[in-house]
């Protein structure tokens, strides 16, 4: 999109994942029921592919894989300390919250995780932060290898012995028993008890070359449009259905009520805190690079 267009009359191109949640918050908003809000081209994708277009940045010259040219993007608070200079942080529209946290799963109870190879979904995760943190805390031996896998893949591989544990997210938390597996460690748990903090998971960035007054009409269409999905959540039905067939409508509704929430509508004090607390301990503990002051910070 153009800077100099205004922002009623443009068209963003967004990108965000086909999960529950994300269809959920952004249906009034891309089916053009949010008033004075700009039309939205709207691209799914994992959200490890917009952490690596986030990365690239926006100038990134596209190829045939690629989503180059993207306004907002959905990706991992994880991803942000390299990419705020060319990104803001939305206060709303993201995912955080209590008691929603990545699993630790393994074939048999109690698992000693020293030295063995561990399943993540991504290195530039949110999840993967919280589990080594966690790992930190309570391994001081360490884990062994770590290896990426596409989450869908994850529970299958630690099911059959391919690995020894693996780190699921999403609607895996509700499935992960009809696989045979044991929860070894909730990150969430293990993050609310050590900080008192929800936690931070999905975010919700846009080009800061937009400007300030349309990033606040962004952020402002973001938040009614979760407003709208909670005034009346049967309209956003068949578009949730429509991008999760694979899952129950009741695991569906399940991933709705855990990650959409009072932060989804306005991080709000304590979702900032949670945002800044796991970045600096990230940092600490050289997972990521030290964000600057005030890149937080929204215009």
């Amino acid at each position: 999109m153009s800077t100099t267009e205004p922002l009623a009359d443009a068209t963003l191109k967004i990108a965000y994942s086909p999960c529950p949640n994300d269809t959920f918050v952004f249906d009034a908003w891309a089916h053009g029921r949010v008033p004075g809000a700009p039309a939205l081209e709207v691209t799914f994708a994992d959200i490890d592919v917009t952490n690596g277009i986030a990365e690239r940045g926006p100038d990134a010259p596209a190829d045939a894989a690629d989503l180059a040219g993207l306004d907002v993007l959905k990706v991992s608070y994880a991803v942000l300390p390299w990419v705020l200079e060319d990104y803001a942080l939305l206060p709303c529209g993201g995912a955080l919250g209590r008691g929603c946290g990545p699993l630790v799963l393994t074939r048999e109870p109690g698992t000693d995780l020293t030295g063995r190879t561990v399943a993540v979904p991504s290195e530039r995760s949110t999840a993967y932060l919280l589990f080594r943190l966690w790992a930190a805390d309570v391994l001081p031996g360490g884990v062994g290898e770590v290896v990426v896998l596409p989450f869908n893949e994850i529970m299958p591989a630690v099911r059959e012995g391919r690995v020894d544990a693996g780190l699921v997210i999403h609607e895996a938390r509700f499935t992960y028993q009809d696989y045979g597996l044991h929860c070894l460690a909730d990150m969430g748990e293990h993050w609310e008890s050590t900080t008192g903090l929800p936690i931070p998971l999905g975010a919700i960035i846009a080009r800061r070359s937009l400007g300030a007054e349309a990033l606040r009409a962004l952020a402002e269409a973001a938040r009614t449009s979760v407003r709208m999905a909670w005034e009346d959540p049967e309209a956003s039905r068949p578009y949730v259905r429509a991008h999760a067939q694979e899952l129950d409508p009741a695991v569906a509704d399940q991933h709705i009520g855990l990650y959409v929430n009072e932060f989804t509508a306005d991080l709000g004090e304590d979702g900032y805190a949670a945002v800044r607390g796991l970045l600096t301990r990230a940092a600490a503990e050289g997972l990521v690079p030290a964000i600057a002051p005030g890149a937080l910070d929204f215009p």
